[in-house]
């Protein structure tokens, strides 16, 4: 009887030691639960959850500078007013200035009702649904340059090209980046009014 007696209280002795964790040696399933009720398993959709305040909300990152579905503004006299980019050149995910882009017309450049005739039709080198390429001149997205200055503009806008990298158009309007010079856009810088 009393080896019977010894043998339980030797056998429960652990579990009750085990069962109230020590203040200096928490142990690995006990730093484990602790982990755990401080985790949320909802999805994280960048709002904070209410059980976990300590948690930060870090909203998904949006996509930046020009990408697929983006409307931009045609600044030349090649007879587009607004085109839609369906894909950006060199395996790239977004366009920035001075990147190639491909785009399609989808507004064109109205001249009037009498003015589609001799010299103002043949000066209408694209028509709506054309499909062309295109350089990026400015960004409505901000981005900062080498120099710390951060530059925004007001539109995304971009200059109609062949497939040689020819202009389109033989004028231009509105301002362009500077960032063209470091793309060997020169014919643009020559032909834009201003560069910032």
């Amino acid at each position: 009887m009393t080896k019977f007696f010894d043998r339980a209280t030797h056998q429960q002795a652990p579990a009750s030691r085990g069962s109230e964790p020590s203040a200096f040696d928490p142990g690995p399933t006990t730093a484990l639960a602790r982990t755990l009720r401080g985790t949320s398993t909802r999805p994280f959709s960048g709002i904070p959850h209410p059980s976990n305040p300590c948690h930060e909300a870090y909203p998904p990152t949006s996509a930046t500078m020009i990408q697929l579905k983006t409307m931009l503004n045609c600044i030349d006299n090649s007879g587009a007013a607004i085109v839609e980019c369906v894909q950006v050149l060199r395996m790239k995910r977004h366009a920035k200035i001075g990147d190639k882009i491909v785009v399609v017309v989808q507004k064109q450049r109205s001249l009037g009702t009498g003015e589609l005739t001799g010299a103002a039709a043949a000066s209408q080198k694209v028509r709506r649904g054309d499909i062309r390429h295109a350089v990026v001149v400015r960004t409505k997205k901000k981005y900062q340059r080498p120099d710390g200055s951060v530059v925004r503009f007001d539109d995304n806008a971009c200059v109609l090209i062949n497939k040689s990298g020819e202009l389109l158009g033989t004028r231009l309007t509105g301002v362009v980046g500077s960032e063209l010079r470091k793309m060997q856009w020169s014919k643009i810088l020559s032909l834009a009014p201003a560069v910032v």
